[in-house]
């Protein structure tokens, strides 16, 4: 996917003053926890197991669902259209915590260009998972495990045609996947409009700690198109579309939906879902970046998202960006999400097999989320003792709040079946990292 933020689209494009301000990208904004684009999809992959799903959690607070947070990943492939991503070195520590589930570790990027033409990267990052989250403890124990994914891709720049090859492989105990994907962008009308179009193809393995012998596959593709066009000096719009093709055993092996059992002295049992196998999504994302006079800059953005499953989910973010004295920049940004529930999902079924599909992940329920989030970058003067052409200390913070409209605490005791409070939690998220260029 793209590596470096939209916003250096436009800087390359205009003032010295306006890229200091907003083309201090880091890792890919595909990437949940990275630089100032922490969960900026809209949904994690519904799909995963438990283990799976915490860490999609985790790459959440901007986004609840991955098909959008991909959709933030197209929309930077404009921002290679033109010109190559710059000689870069990025070393983060990331940390989530809330809902019962703590999840951190580092990641590292590296970049390098070749006479102008070519351009390599490379990423590793790692979660590790302590999860005793509400879905956890309610049928299972709490769990420890590692998530380590590695990734790499390839620029080619040729006159205003940019082409991009990306492969990502990702390992835990239970899951595995691979994807590969091919992006080419091409600028138009004197640099002013980015035409961009993507692929990826992606292929899943999903297994059960508890079972040597369960092993099924997800193939995933995914398509897109971006439309980014600078419209005056100080304001430029970007329109992406996506759509995505899921395909396989799409649902959690280890979670399990409730129905109502009078022979239980709780009133209720459990047992394992049952999804569909296939799912198309599609999400459209309209976003725009306006340069101020005292050379800051806000920025807008409205997702929508919507699957054959009946989801429906729309977001909106504003940000802000401030240069201070002595190297100092400060961000802010609120964001807003809401989405409506599956069309097979419930707290609480009548009874067991009730429907063909049968869910009760939270993440299928509807809920609504609001994000809070600063942060603050600064330029070291001494360039590390000459080593470096340019290097920054970023430090960035969010609090995210979560509300679910139908999906209850079954650890509540001294209530009734569907009587119980509904959940909510809230969620601290951390990004630190150091980027060197070079």
């Amino acid at each position: 996917m793209g590596v470096i933020d939209w916003t250096s689209h436009v800087a390359r494009r205009t003032s010295h003053a306006k890229t200091t301000i907003l083309c201090r990208s880091g890792f890919s904004p595909s990437r949940l926890l990275m630089h100032g684009k922490l969960f900026d999809g809209l949904k994690a992959d519904l799909q995963r197991t438990e283990q799976k799903r915490a860490t999609c959690d985790v790459r959440r607070a901007t986004i609840q669902t991955v098909l959008c947070s991909l959709l933030l990943a197209l929309l930077s492939f404009s921002a290679t259209a033109a010109t190559l991503p710059e000689d870069r070195l990025d070393i983060m520590y990331h940390a989530y915590k809330g809902g019962g589930a703590t999840i951190d570790g580092p990641s590292v990027l590296v970049r390098k260009k070749f006479a102008d033409k070519i351009s390599v990267r490379g990423n590793y990052y790692t979660d590790f998972v302590s999860s005793a989250s509400i879905d956890v403890i309610a049928t299972a124990s709490a769990y420890e495990e590692e998530r380590t994914e590695f990734s790499g891709g390839i620029d080619y720049l040729h006159n205003k045609t940019t082409m991009s090859l990306n492969v990502t492989s990702s390992s835990e105990n239970d899951y595995d996947a691979q994807t590969v994907g091919f992006s080419i962008s091409q600028d138009f009308f004197g640099d002013l409009t980015t035409l961009a179009l993507g692929y990826s193809v992606g292929s899943d393995t999903v297994r059960r700690r508890d079972d040597d012998v369960f092993e099924e596959e997800v193939d995933r593709q995914q398509f897109s198109i971006t439309l980014t066009q600078i419209i005056t000096p100080k304001l430029v719009a970007s329109l992406g579309v996506e759509s995505i093709v899921d395909e396989g055993f799409l649902n959690n092996p280890y979670r399990q939906y409730r129905f109502l059992d009078a022979t239980e002295t709780r009133g209720f049992s459990y047992a394992l879902e049952q999804y569909p196998g296939t799912r198309n999504s599609d999400a459209v994302a309209l976003r725009g970046l306006y340069y101020l006079p005292w050379h800051a800059s806000v920025k807008g953005e409205y997702r929508r998202f919507a699957d054959s499953w009946g989801i429906e989910a729309d977001s909106v973010e504003f940000g802000y960006t401030h240069p201070w004295k002595h190297g100092l920049t400060f961000e802010a940004k609120l964001r807003h999400y809401k989405q409506d529930q599956a069309d097979f999902y419930s707290d609480l079924f009548a009874f067991q097999g009730s429907q063909n599909f049968l869910a009760r992940d939270k993440e299928l329920s509807t809920f609504t989320s609001n994000t809070i989030g600063i942060g603050v970058s600064y330029e070291l003067p001494n360039k590390l003792w000459g080593l470096a052409e340019k290097s920054t200390v970023n430090l960035f913070w969010d609090r995210i709040a979560f509300d679910y409209d139908n999906f209850r605490d079954v650890t509540a005791t001294g209530f009734n079946p569907g009587e119980e409070p509904l959940y909510s939690f809230d969620a601290d998220v951390i990004r630190l990292f150091l980027s060197v260029w070079y």
